[in-house]
């Protein structure tokens, strides 16, 4: 069973950047069709925000495209979240993922996803 461990969050003012990392705890015993990043602010249901496909075509939801830019590091595995010019409402927990399931690239639903990180908090103001 892979471990997911996510880092790289903190606290930025609006227009600032970081870099999310998720880093597997170990090797995946088969390749995940989807890896993603999803985030939950309080009182909001938990959203996707960019997946990544075997083959690494991406997809970003619409409030993120051209901002937050996902990719996955094929040595290491290690996916990664680089987010630049940050909002206010970006301010969530953000949670690394991965999926067997052909249903996550077209329908990325959470519940598609196996393994989940323990999430790393982001804070823009």
């Amino acid at each position: 069973h892979v471990q997911l461990v996510e880092s790289g969050g903190g606290s930025v003012q609006a227009g600032g950047s970081l870099r999310l990392s998720c880093v597997p705890s170990g090797s995946f015993n088969t390749a995940p069709f989807c890896r993603a990043w999803f985030r939950q602010a309080p009182g909001k249901e938990r959203e996707g925000v960019a997946n990544i496909r075997s083959d690494g075509g991406t997809i970003n939801t619409d409030s993120v495209k051209g901002r937050l830019t996902i990719s996955r590091e094929k040595g290491t595995n290690i996916l990664y979240l680089q987010m630049n010019n940050l909002k206010p409402d970006d301010t969530a927990t953000y949670y690394c993922t991965a999926a067997h399931d052909i249903r996550c690239w077209d329908d990325p639903k959470s519940s598609y996803f196996g393994t989940w990180g323990q999430g790393t908090q982001v804070t823009v103001s």
